[in-house]
């Protein structure tokens, strides 16, 4: 169990469907993998700017505890806060990944 590596997926929430792709992926190739938190925003539903500090907050404590990062980059997208993950990642030796790269599985 101990050689089990962590990774944090990491990009907008535009790409759901390749979250959720990436992540049964990863699984069935043996990573423990962490997902930023999703919610459905619906008329009259979002969050505060407290509770989206606290969000941000808890997606770089999962980057933290990972063993490395995989970045939704449909396309080569990346937006101003993956790019901020990416940074973060690589301030702390976590392996980076790209989805737009399948050489890096």
């Amino acid at each position: 169990m101990n050689n089990i590596k962590v990774i944090t997926l990491c990009g907008p929430i535009k790409f759901m469907k390749e979250f959720r792709q990436t992540e049964e992926m990863l699984t069935r190739m043996g990573f423990a993998v962490i997902s930023p938190f999703f919610f459905e925003q619906g008329e009259g539903v979002g969050i505060t700017k407290e509770e989206a500090w606290l969000l941000g907050r808890i997606h770089y404590k999962k980057i933290a505890i990972s063993d490395g990062i995989f970045v939704i980059d449909v396309d080569g997208y990346i937006g101003e806060s993956t790019k901020k993950e990416i940074e973060y990642a690589k301030l702390n030796n976590k392996t980076i990944r790209y989805y737009s790269d399948k050489s890096t599985l």
